[in-house]
Protein backbone atom coordinates (compact mmCIF):
# COMPACT_ATOMS: atom_id res chain seq x y z
CA UNK A 1 0.00 0.00 0.00
CA UNK A 2 1.17 3.55 -0.95
CA UNK A 3 1.07 5.93 2.17
CA UNK A 4 0.05 9.01 1.45
CA UNK A 5 2.60 11.18 3.68
CA UNK A 6 4.82 10.29 0.91
CA UNK A 7 2.56 11.97 -1.81
CA UNK A 8 3.58 15.46 -2.09
CA UNK A 9 3.00 18.68 -4.37
CA UNK A 10 -0.23 17.81 -4.57
CA UNK A 11 0.10 14.66 -6.82
CA UNK A 12 -2.97 12.69 -7.14
CA UNK A 13 -2.28 9.68 -4.61
CA UNK A 14 -4.40 7.54 -7.13
CA UNK A 15 -2.28 8.33 -10.49
CA UNK A 16 0.26 7.33 -8.30
CA UNK A 17 -1.44 3.75 -7.27
CA UNK A 18 -2.55 3.42 -10.80
CA UNK A 19 1.31 3.89 -11.85
CA UNK A 20 2.43 1.26 -8.83
CA UNK A 21 -0.15 -0.93 -9.88
CA UNK A 22 0.97 -1.33 -14.05
CA UNK A 23 4.79 -0.82 -13.47
CA UNK A 24 6.89 -3.57 -15.10
CA UNK A 25 7.93 -5.27 -11.87
CA UNK A 26 6.99 -4.10 -8.53
CA UNK A 27 9.39 -5.55 -5.72
CA UNK A 28 7.85 -4.82 -2.05
CA UNK A 29 8.97 -5.40 1.61
CA UNK A 30 10.96 -8.07 0.55
CA UNK A 31 12.54 -9.63 3.78
CA UNK A 32 14.14 -13.32 3.99
CA UNK A 33 16.25 -14.63 6.06
CA UNK A 34 19.43 -17.47 4.98
CA UNK A 35 20.49 -20.03 7.80
CA UNK A 36 18.56 -18.34 10.18
CA UNK A 37 20.49 -15.06 9.24
CA UNK A 38 18.27 -11.96 8.02
CA UNK A 39 19.85 -11.89 4.57
CA UNK A 40 17.07 -9.03 2.83
CA UNK A 41 15.89 -6.31 5.26
CA UNK A 42 12.91 -4.70 3.59
CA UNK A 43 13.35 -4.06 -0.03
CA UNK A 44 11.45 -2.05 -2.39
CA UNK A 45 11.78 -0.71 -5.94
CA UNK A 46 9.97 -0.89 -9.33
CA UNK A 47 11.54 -1.29 -12.42
CA UNK A 48 9.88 -0.14 -16.15
CA UNK A 49 9.78 -2.05 -19.19
CA UNK A 50 12.88 -1.20 -21.53
CA UNK A 51 14.41 0.17 -18.21
CA UNK A 52 18.18 -1.89 -17.59
CA UNK A 53 18.73 -1.93 -13.71
CA UNK A 54 21.71 -3.82 -11.83
CA UNK A 55 22.03 -4.17 -8.67
CA UNK A 56 25.10 -3.76 -6.97
CA UNK A 57 27.35 -3.95 -3.32
CA UNK A 58 29.75 -6.03 -1.83
CA UNK A 59 29.61 -10.11 -1.57
CA UNK A 60 27.11 -11.63 0.92
CA UNK A 61 25.63 -8.03 0.65
CA UNK A 62 22.07 -9.91 -0.56
CA UNK A 63 21.87 -9.27 -3.95
CA UNK A 64 21.56 -12.89 -5.51
CA UNK A 65 19.03 -14.16 -3.14
CA UNK A 66 16.93 -11.07 -4.17
CA UNK A 67 17.36 -11.81 -7.92
CA UNK A 68 16.41 -15.71 -7.06
CA UNK A 69 13.35 -14.07 -5.06
CA UNK A 70 12.40 -12.25 -8.02
CA UNK A 71 12.62 -15.00 -10.26
CA UNK A 72 10.75 -17.12 -8.21
CA UNK A 73 13.43 -19.57 -7.31
CA UNK A 74 13.16 -18.59 -3.88
CA UNK A 75 10.87 -17.71 -1.16
CA UNK A 76 11.16 -14.82 0.70
CA UNK A 77 10.17 -14.71 4.53
CA UNK A 78 7.75 -11.69 3.76
CA UNK A 79 6.45 -8.60 0.68
CA UNK A 80 6.05 -9.20 -2.43
CA UNK A 81 7.12 -9.51 -6.23
CA UNK A 82 4.81 -8.26 -8.95
CA UNK A 83 5.53 -9.13 -12.76
CA UNK A 84 3.61 -7.46 -15.36
CA UNK A 85 1.04 -7.10 -12.48
CA UNK A 86 0.75 -10.65 -11.77
CA UNK A 87 2.16 -11.63 -8.28
CA UNK A 88 5.51 -14.18 -8.60
CA UNK A 89 4.92 -17.59 -6.55
CA UNK A 90 7.79 -19.05 -4.77
CA UNK A 91 8.95 -22.56 -5.29
CA UNK A 92 6.84 -23.37 -1.89
CA UNK A 93 3.81 -22.87 -4.28
CA UNK A 94 4.93 -23.95 -7.71
CA UNK A 95 5.35 -27.54 -9.06
CA UNK A 96 7.83 -26.94 -11.11
CA UNK A 97 10.02 -23.33 -9.52
CA UNK A 98 10.23 -20.17 -12.05
CA UNK A 99 7.57 -17.38 -13.38
CA UNK A 100 6.87 -17.31 -16.48
CA UNK A 101 7.85 -14.66 -18.87
CA UNK A 102 11.09 -14.43 -16.85
CA UNK A 103 14.35 -15.74 -17.27
CA UNK A 104 17.04 -16.11 -14.96
CA UNK A 105 20.82 -17.13 -15.88
CA UNK A 106 22.86 -18.19 -12.55
CA UNK A 107 26.92 -17.92 -12.23
CA UNK A 108 27.08 -21.74 -13.06
CA UNK A 109 25.59 -21.52 -17.03
CA UNK A 110 24.28 -25.25 -16.48
CA UNK A 111 24.53 -26.63 -20.12
CA UNK A 112 24.10 -30.03 -21.05
CA UNK A 113 27.51 -31.69 -21.42
CA UNK A 114 28.58 -33.55 -25.04
CA UNK A 115 25.75 -32.33 -27.00
CA UNK A 116 26.61 -29.61 -29.80
CA UNK A 117 25.44 -25.90 -29.32
CA UNK A 118 22.59 -26.19 -31.98
CA UNK A 119 21.28 -29.25 -30.28
CA UNK A 120 20.95 -27.88 -26.64
CA UNK A 121 19.34 -24.83 -28.65
CA UNK A 122 16.66 -26.54 -30.61
CA UNK A 123 15.12 -27.97 -27.49
CA UNK A 124 14.28 -24.51 -25.99
CA UNK A 125 13.66 -22.85 -29.32
CA UNK A 126 10.69 -20.88 -29.74
CA UNK A 127 11.43 -18.53 -31.88
CA UNK A 128 11.15 -18.63 -36.08
CA UNK A 129 14.33 -19.85 -37.47
CA UNK A 130 14.86 -16.04 -38.52
CA UNK A 131 14.58 -14.84 -35.13
CA UNK A 132 17.00 -17.67 -33.99
CA UNK A 133 19.66 -16.75 -36.48
CA UNK A 134 19.57 -13.05 -35.29
CA UNK A 135 19.60 -14.30 -31.73
CA UNK A 136 22.88 -16.09 -32.36
CA UNK A 137 24.40 -13.08 -34.12
CA UNK A 138 23.57 -10.75 -31.20
CA UNK A 139 25.15 -13.33 -28.84
CA UNK A 140 28.21 -13.73 -30.71
CA UNK A 141 27.33 -17.94 -31.03
CA UNK A 142 26.75 -18.64 -34.87
CA UNK A 143 30.46 -20.16 -35.54
CA UNK A 144 29.63 -22.33 -32.36
CA UNK A 145 26.96 -24.20 -33.48
CA UNK A 146 28.31 -27.49 -34.74
CA UNK A 147 30.84 -27.59 -31.44
CA UNK A 148 30.09 -29.54 -28.33
CA UNK A 149 29.38 -27.85 -25.20
CA UNK A 150 32.47 -29.46 -23.31
CA UNK A 151 34.77 -27.66 -25.78
CA UNK A 152 33.58 -24.07 -25.30
CA UNK A 153 35.43 -21.56 -22.99
CA UNK A 154 33.61 -20.13 -20.13
CA UNK A 155 32.69 -16.61 -21.88
CA UNK A 156 31.47 -18.71 -24.78
CA UNK A 157 29.45 -21.36 -22.42
CA UNK A 158 28.25 -18.19 -20.85
CA UNK A 159 26.98 -16.92 -24.24
CA UNK A 160 25.20 -20.36 -25.27
CA UNK A 161 23.71 -20.24 -22.22
CA UNK A 162 21.90 -16.60 -22.11
CA UNK A 163 20.70 -18.01 -26.09
CA UNK A 164 19.33 -21.06 -25.07
CA UNK A 165 17.49 -19.21 -22.01
CA UNK A 166 16.51 -15.95 -24.45
CA UNK A 167 15.23 -18.40 -27.03
CA UNK A 168 12.49 -19.13 -25.44
CA UNK A 169 11.17 -15.46 -25.37
CA UNK A 170 11.12 -14.23 -22.34
CA UNK A 171 10.09 -10.45 -21.65
CA UNK A 172 12.34 -9.90 -18.39
CA UNK A 173 16.25 -11.24 -18.33
CA UNK A 174 17.71 -11.84 -14.82
CA UNK A 175 21.78 -12.17 -14.32
CA UNK A 176 23.42 -13.12 -11.66
CA UNK A 177 26.94 -11.84 -11.52
CA UNK A 178 27.10 -11.93 -15.80
CA UNK A 179 30.84 -10.59 -15.41
CA UNK A 180 32.37 -12.08 -12.74
CA UNK A 181 35.47 -15.25 -13.80
CA UNK A 182 35.54 -13.80 -17.41
CA UNK A 183 38.83 -12.21 -19.12
CA UNK A 184 39.13 -8.84 -20.41
CA UNK A 185 38.48 -9.76 -24.02
CA UNK A 186 35.29 -11.83 -23.21
CA UNK A 187 33.79 -9.50 -20.76
CA UNK A 188 33.67 -6.81 -23.24
CA UNK A 189 31.99 -9.15 -25.51
CA UNK A 190 29.60 -9.75 -23.16
CA UNK A 191 28.78 -6.12 -22.45
CA UNK A 192 28.00 -5.45 -25.97
CA UNK A 193 25.84 -8.63 -26.41
CA UNK A 194 23.45 -7.47 -23.36
CA UNK A 195 23.81 -3.73 -25.31
CA UNK A 196 21.81 -5.65 -28.19
CA UNK A 197 19.80 -7.82 -26.14
CA UNK A 198 18.09 -4.62 -24.78
CA UNK A 199 18.36 -2.81 -28.36
CA UNK A 200 17.31 -5.14 -30.54
CA UNK A 201 15.22 -7.80 -28.99
CA UNK A 202 12.88 -5.13 -27.05
CA UNK A 203 13.98 -7.15 -23.67
CA UNK A 204 14.34 -5.68 -20.27
CA UNK A 205 17.49 -6.87 -18.08
CA UNK A 206 18.27 -7.18 -14.62
CA UNK A 207 21.38 -7.67 -13.26
CA UNK A 208 23.39 -8.45 -9.50
CA UNK A 209 27.36 -7.48 -9.91
CA UNK A 210 29.73 -7.22 -7.32
CA UNK A 211 32.15 -5.04 -9.36
CA UNK A 212 30.29 -2.27 -10.51
CA UNK A 213 32.33 -0.59 -12.84
CA UNK A 214 31.10 -2.97 -14.95
CA UNK A 215 27.58 -1.79 -15.13
CA UNK A 216 28.42 1.69 -15.38
CA UNK A 217 27.78 1.84 -18.91
CA UNK A 218 25.24 -0.16 -19.46
CA UNK A 219 22.26 0.86 -16.37
CA UNK A 220 19.97 3.12 -16.54
CA UNK A 221 19.67 2.76 -12.91
CA UNK A 222 21.67 1.21 -10.25
CA UNK A 223 20.52 0.07 -6.72
CA UNK A 224 23.33 -0.23 -4.55
CA UNK A 225 23.02 -2.97 -1.55
CA UNK A 226 24.19 -2.93 1.77
CA UNK A 227 24.18 -5.57 4.54
CA UNK A 228 20.20 -6.29 2.97
CA UNK A 229 19.26 -3.01 2.54
CA UNK A 230 18.96 -0.85 -0.77
CA UNK A 231 21.11 2.05 0.39
CA UNK A 232 20.90 4.43 -3.00
CA UNK A 233 18.98 4.51 -6.67
CA UNK A 234 19.71 6.59 -9.08
CA UNK A 235 21.66 6.95 -12.20
CA UNK A 236 25.37 5.79 -13.11
CA UNK A 237 26.54 9.21 -13.14
CA UNK A 238 24.53 9.99 -9.51
CA UNK A 239 25.91 7.08 -7.91
CA UNK A 240 29.57 7.74 -9.39
CA UNK A 241 29.79 11.03 -8.67
CA UNK A 242 27.46 11.53 -5.83
CA UNK A 243 27.49 8.72 -3.51
CA UNK A 244 25.15 8.33 -0.15
CA UNK A 245 28.03 6.79 1.85
CA UNK A 246 31.91 6.09 1.62
CA UNK A 247 30.67 2.15 1.30
CA UNK A 248 29.13 3.51 -2.50
CA UNK A 249 31.77 5.62 -3.08
CA UNK A 250 34.15 2.70 -2.62
CA UNK A 251 32.11 0.85 -4.97
CA UNK A 252 33.21 2.44 -7.69
CA UNK A 253 36.46 2.99 -7.44
CA UNK A 254 39.25 5.03 -6.13
CA UNK A 255 38.59 7.98 -4.28
CA UNK A 256 39.51 10.81 -2.07
CA UNK A 257 37.94 12.05 1.04
CA UNK A 258 39.48 14.08 3.09
CA UNK A 259 38.66 16.77 5.74
CA UNK A 260 37.79 20.40 3.49
CA UNK A 261 40.95 22.08 4.69
CA UNK A 262 42.85 20.11 2.51
CA UNK A 263 41.30 21.50 -0.03
CA UNK A 264 41.35 25.08 1.44
CA UNK A 265 37.78 25.02 1.77
CA UNK A 266 35.78 25.61 4.55
CA UNK A 267 32.79 23.26 6.32
CA UNK A 268 32.18 20.25 8.55
CA UNK A 269 31.57 17.57 6.58
CA UNK A 270 34.48 15.85 4.84
CA UNK A 271 34.94 15.81 0.92
CA UNK A 272 34.46 13.45 -1.53
CA UNK A 273 36.22 14.03 -5.04
CA UNK A 274 36.75 11.56 -7.66
CA UNK A 275 40.89 11.26 -8.27
CA UNK A 276 40.06 12.15 -12.46
CA UNK A 277 38.30 15.69 -10.97
CA UNK A 278 41.48 16.64 -9.53
CA UNK A 279 43.93 18.31 -12.45
CA UNK A 280 47.33 19.29 -12.24
CA UNK A 281 48.20 23.51 -12.41
CA UNK A 282 50.97 25.76 -13.08
CA UNK A 283 52.06 27.67 -9.71
CA UNK A 284 48.60 27.86 -8.62
CA UNK A 285 46.21 26.01 -6.52
CA UNK A 286 46.34 23.37 -3.46
CA UNK A 287 50.41 22.55 -3.21
CA UNK A 288 52.13 19.99 -2.91
CA UNK A 289 54.79 17.05 -2.62
CA UNK A 290 54.56 14.07 -5.00
CA UNK A 291 54.81 10.73 -3.10
CA UNK A 292 53.92 7.91 -5.55
CA UNK A 293 53.36 7.78 -9.20
CA UNK A 294 52.02 5.11 -10.47
CA UNK A 295 51.22 3.73 -14.32
CA UNK A 296 47.61 2.55 -15.15
CA UNK A 297 48.29 1.72 -18.80
CA UNK A 298 46.14 4.62 -19.90
CA UNK A 299 46.67 6.82 -17.11
CA UNK A 300 48.75 7.08 -14.28
CA UNK A 301 47.73 7.62 -10.88
CA UNK A 302 49.52 9.90 -8.53
CA UNK A 303 50.13 10.39 -4.35
CA UNK A 304 50.38 13.72 -3.30
CA UNK A 305 50.95 14.69 -0.23
CA UNK A 306 49.78 18.29 0.87
CA UNK A 307 49.04 20.37 4.04
CA UNK A 308 46.88 18.43 6.22
CA UNK A 309 46.50 15.15 4.32
CA UNK A 310 47.39 13.26 0.94
CA UNK A 311 45.49 13.37 -2.52
CA UNK A 312 45.27 10.61 -5.40
CA UNK A 313 45.03 12.64 -8.91
CA UNK A 314 44.29 10.41 -11.95
CA UNK A 315 45.68 11.76 -15.22
CA UNK A 316 45.54 10.70 -18.49
CA UNK A 317 47.88 13.55 -19.76
CA UNK A 318 50.87 10.76 -20.17
CA UNK A 319 53.02 13.65 -21.76
CA UNK A 320 53.28 16.07 -18.59
CA UNK A 321 53.69 13.67 -15.58
CA UNK A 322 55.49 14.79 -12.38
CA UNK A 323 58.36 12.54 -10.66
CA UNK A 324 58.10 11.26 -6.86
CA UNK A 325 59.21 14.11 -5.41
CA UNK A 326 58.74 17.34 -6.99
CA UNK A 327 56.17 19.72 -6.01
CA UNK A 328 52.87 20.30 -7.76
CA UNK A 329 50.18 22.29 -7.60
CA UNK A 330 46.39 20.93 -7.90
CA UNK A 331 42.87 22.50 -9.02
CA UNK A 332 39.84 20.88 -9.05
CA UNK A 333 37.69 20.80 -11.39
CA UNK A 334 34.33 22.65 -11.43
CA UNK A 335 31.25 21.17 -9.56
CA UNK A 336 32.52 18.04 -9.42
CA UNK A 337 33.15 17.83 -5.83
CA UNK A 338 30.38 16.32 -2.95
CA UNK A 339 29.91 16.30 0.88
CA UNK A 340 29.43 13.52 2.70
Amino acid sequence: MINAGFVKGGINCRFLLLLFIMSFLTVTGIRTQVNGELVLKGIDFVQEKHQQIAIVGASGSGKSTLLKIVAGLLQADEGEVRFENNRVKGPFERLLPGEPGIAYLSQHYELRLNYRVEEVLEYANKMTEEEAEELYHICRISHLMKRRTDELSGGEKQRVAMARLLIGNPRLFLLDEPFSNLDYSHKQILKTVMKEIGEKLDLTCLLVSHDPQDTLSWADEILVVKDGLIVQKGTPEEVYNHPVDEYTAGLFGPYNLVDPKVLELTGDKKVFIRPENLQFGYKSGIKGLVAEVNYMGNAYEIDVKVPGGSLMIRTTDLIAIPKKGNTVYLGIKPDTIWQL
